[in-house]
């Protein structure tokens, strides 16, 4: 099984995100996160800023761990789920995690629960009426 370690490049209305999606395996598999990172150019220089959406199991909320295809996140009953190596469903996750960048704009790394971001990104525009 190989891993899919490498950083991507996705340009939002002029700004150059890179993003990598990260897997922590644990022996329990409550303590099993997947996460989307989103970094921006100069992070590594100490000038950019990093959005990171965590997936954590919990009721009814399923990360891949080995089952699923690598970096599936699921909600149950009805089985909706994204893939976060998609380009696709980076960016909207990143679309909709981004006001948390502005709650925090001092803050050089920010910290989400994507869960939140996920049930938006499901819902689609169609449900917001």
């Amino acid at each position: 099984m190989s891993t899919d370690r490498r950083l991507r490049r996705l340009v939002v209305d002029g700004t150059v995100w890179h993003w990598t999606v990260r897997q922590r395996v644990r022996p329990a598999y409550e303590d099993c996160r997947l996460s989307l990172s989103f970094f921006t150019e100069g992070y590594r220089a100490g000038t950019g800023r990093r959005l990171t959406l965590v997936f954590a199991p919990g009721p009814r909320r399923i990360v891949s761990n080995t089952y699923f295809e690598a970096g599936t996140v699921m909600r149950l009953p009805d089985r909706a789920d994204l893939n976060l190596h998609e380009p696709g469903t980076a960016r909207r996750l990143l679309d909709a995690a981004a006001p948390a960048l502005d709650l925090r704009p001092s803050v050089r790394d920010v910290e989400v629960d994507g869960w939140p971001c996920f049930d938006e990104v499901v819902a689609g525009p169609e449900a917001v009426a």
